[in-house]
């Protein structure tokens, strides 16, 4: 059983920037990959980025790449998510999930803990 806790969200203008962090107390973190999701309003959940149990491997929603950073700190068990050139249309609650394998994907049925999710709102 993980427990995953998310913070660094808020109100930010568009253009600016935002890191998200994801803290876990799970024994298994540096074994599993990560993922950010994201759900706006009236929309469903999307998968935002995801990174491989170690690192090495990262998956990019099209509409964040080049914008968007995942990253993580096995030793600290936290993942996190730099945001860049921020868009009113990326408005959501953020959400970090744990998959259940070592590599990550797109895939909200391949994570099996989750976050309570933190807010981020783009203002234009």
């Amino acid at each position: 059983q993980a427990h995953l806790v998310e913070s660094g969200g808020g109100l930010v203008q568009a253009g600016g920037s935002l890191r998200l962090s994801c803290a876990t107390s799970g024994r298994t973190f540096s074994s599993q990959a990560m993922g950010w999701f994201r759900q706006a309003p009236g929309k469903e959940r999307e998968a935002v980025a995801s990174i491989s149990a170690k690192g090495v491997n990262t998956y990019y929603a099209d509409s964040v790449k080049g914008r968007f950073t995942i990253s993580r700190d096995n030793a600290k068990n936290t993942v996190y998510l730099q945001m860049n050139s921020l868009k009113p249309e990326d408005t959501a609650v953020y959400y970090c999930a744990q998959s259940k394998f070592s590599w990550g994907t797109h895939r909200s049925d391949e994570y099996i803990y989750w976050g309570q999710g933190t807010q981020v709102t783009v203002s234009s």
